[in-house]
């Protein structure tokens, strides 16, 4: 059963809608604006998990023009993970480079699907956007380590 959802959403410099993509049992794809930050943060949200309450399986956050996003926009798409996993669905989230690294700096890319287009997205290929997934299911990603500061006594700064 494939769900024609088509309703759209605005933000208020346009750029936040959602629109039906054919491709798929349920699957909507919501298209981010181009800063996500604690002024927009909970409309992306909203936005997110409204989209559920249509029926849909496969949610993809199109994050692909999306260039800044802070921790309130991490948190957003987080909190969003988990409502649409209560719900049996799925969100999986495309983004530019700059955005992916945030989300890997913060750890958030351990938690959501990531994909660096909407179509990979849409392919559901569960490989992350880093491709270092090898498919089997057991990741080879190597647990973060901050770099370390740089040599010298504490306090110096030249």
């Amino acid at each position: 059963m494939t769900a024609r959802l088509s309703r759209q959403v605005l933000m208020s410099d346009g750029s936040l809608h959602q629109y039906p993509t054919g491709h798929g049992p349920r699957t909507v794809v919501v298209t981010l604006p181009v800063q996500i930050d604690i002024a927009n943060s909970g409309q992306v949200h909203d936005v997110l998990v409204g989209s559920l309450g249509g029926g849909a399986a496969v949610l993809i956050a199109d994050g692909t023009g999306t260039t800044f996003c802070d921790c309130a926009g991490v948190s957003a798409l987080t909190r969003a993970h988990h409502q649409a996993a209560a719900t049996g669905a799925q969100l999986r989230v495309a983004a530019c480079p700059a955005v992916l690294r945030i989300l890997e700096l913060t750890g958030a890319d351990d938690l959501l699907d990531t994909y660096p287009t909407v179509a990979a997205a849409l392919d559901g290929d569960q490989r992350p956007a880093d491709g270092n997934d090898d498919g089997s299911g057991d990741s080879d990603r190597q647990p973060r380590r901050l770099p370390s500061p740089s040599s010298g006594p504490r306090g110096s700064y030249g």
